[in-house]
């Protein structure tokens, strides 16, 4: 009788690019005649913005620019003014190769140094180097047997739970709106943007992503450094093409804002708010593999091979609510603190006291008037550890964390000064487990027995597995099993076993 192989594909993420890259900045920025000129600079913020991310050919393009703020005071009349400018970049990766299913490539960033300074009144070099970091996991595939027939096999299986990736989606779009000030701005310094999505419904073949994106808008409308805050919220609703989706998946899915741009309105209509944002959305389901880990035939030779295959399980998803603070002196005693500001610093993912924990970095912009009453900047970075912890080791572990800040307070007592920024993160995390089962099969010659005894005698421990006691002698455990009145599987105490001939 012919030996008949059934197969599946079981899946899980592999790290297929995980590297560091340095990005030059040196450039100039020209200060328009319709700004006022430079004075003094205050403060230099580069931040990344990615646009493009694509796997081709082992190959993983990067594209996006790096956002260039700078605050600077004026030589006329004193005044907080911004100027800014973008560094487009692209780099291309080396990734593994292979037949990769779904790719997820997380982008993150921060400056390494940079040098700001005025060459003129209406020039500004800036020199520095800007730390890319780029990760790729992508779906890898396992061929795995899951059911052997004929030949008098016996088979032992197990089954596995697994979160199988459907797809990782990605959509650009732009949502407008219209922003109320209390006054007409005279200048826009700073407009920062957090995106988060509030709600998801997956269809067939469809994500429906509902969010919004909370803009702060810092300007002032005189001359000098007065600056007022204005908040808004822009809805949005989009429809992601997520292909073999369905109501049975599950979707962890976030918005990154790429640029904001702000239109005066037309006579007494209200200014028109206008935001990209990258949504992405991780569509995943969750399945059962079942594999053969084991066999043997009562009718023939067997000859086995085993492997090791990888299986992902979702294990959390989250959006976790913290605070980073931080506390010390300034530089300048007598500095008084108008605004304060913060950039998102990238998290890490390490191992203490034998579990694996998220620490984050938050840098704190405190703008002050000194004692000389110039505007000056001082920096405060902010730490923080999410109040949750993975009892495994960081490399089995596949994670995604995207904070969003949420709120930034600074204030003086005394000679201290302290900062605290409220965020919340959103996060996915996945573990990567390691199963050996077997590989390959064959039946070769017929079994030959040693004698034709109908009935053997066995004395059982505790602890043995029936299937290995009956691929022992080359018979059938549910024969065993029925024999001897007992479960197939571990044995829970120690017994005489009868076992029958497989003849």
């Amino acid at each position: 009788m012919e030996l008949k192989v059934y197969k599946d594909t079981a899946t899980a993420a592999e790290c297929i690019c995980d590297t560091k890259l340095e990005l030059p900045v040196e450039t100039e920025i020209l200060i328009p005649d319709y700004l006022p000129q430079v004075f003094k600079i205050v403060k230099c913020i580069v931040e990344p913005v990615v646009l493009q991310k694509q796997l081709t050919a082992g190959r993983l393009t990067v594209e996006g620019y790096l956002r260039c703020t700078v605050l600077y005071q004026s030589e006329e009349d004193e005044s907080l003014c911004q100027a800014e400018q973008k560094f487009p970049f692209t780099k291309q990766l080396d990734a593994k190769e292979g037949n990769w299913g779904p790719v997820s490539v997380a982008v993150y960033g921060e400056t390494e140094y940079i040098n700001c300074r005025a060459v003129n009144q209406r020039r500004i070099d800036l020199r520095g180097a800007f730390a890319l970091s780029v990760s790729a996991a992508a779906q890898a595939q396992s061929e795995i047997i899951t059911a052997l027939s004929g030949a008098g096999i016996q088979q032992q299986t197990e089954t596995f739970s697994s979160s199988h990736t459907v797809g990782v989606y990605e959509k650009f779009v732009t949502e407008e709106d219209h922003i109320a000030f209390d006054a007409p701005p005279e200048m826009i310094l700073n407009t920062q943007c957090s995106g988060m999505v509030t709600e998801t419904k997956l269809l067939s073949g469809k994500a429906v992503l509902k969010g919004e994106i909370g803009v702060d808008v810092v300007y002032r409308t005189a001359p000098g450094h007065e600056l007022i805050h204005t908040e808004c919220k822009v809805p949005f609703n989009e429809v992601l093409d997520v292909e073999g989706a369905d109501e049975e998946c599950s979707c962890f899915a976030w918005a990154e804002p790429a640029g904001c741009t702000i239109t005066a309105g037309a006579q007494e209509e209200q200014p028109t708010i206008s935001i990209s944002m990258l949504l992405t959305a991780h569509v995943y389901r969750s399945t059962e593999y079942t594999a053969v880990k084991d066999a043997f035939s009562t009718e023939y030779e067997t000859e086995l091979t085993t492997k090791e295959i990888y299986l992902e399980q979702v294990e959390d998803v989250f959006a976790q609510q913290t605070e980073a603070v931080a506390q010390g002196r300034m530089p300048d005693e007598n500095a008084r603190i108008i605004d304060a500001s913060a950039t998102v610093l990238p998290m890490e993912a390490i191992e203490q006291e034998g579990e694996t924990v998220l620490r984050g970095r938050v840098a704190a912009h405190l703008l002050c008037i000194n004692a000389l009453d110039e505007i000056d900047c001082y920096d405060k970075v902010c730490e923080y550890t999410l109040p949750r912890s993975y009892p495994w080791a960081r490399q089995d572990l596949n994670i995604r964390c995207i904070p969003v800040i949420e709120q930034v307070t600074a204030q003086k007592s005394g000679e201290e000064t302290s900062a605290a920024v409220v965020l919340t993160v959103y996060g996915m995390v996945s573990r990567r487990t390691r199963k050996t089962v077997l590989g390959e099969v064959h039946c070769t010659q017929p079994l030959q027995r040693q004698d034709e005894a109908a009935l053997r005698i066995y004395f059982a421990q505790e602890g043995e597995d029936l299937f290995d006691i009956a691929k022992r002698y080359a018979a059938s455990p549910e024969e065993i099993a029925l024999a001897n009145e007992t479960q197939t599987g571990i044995l829970h105490q120690a017994q005489r076993l009868l076992i029958p001939s497989a003849h």
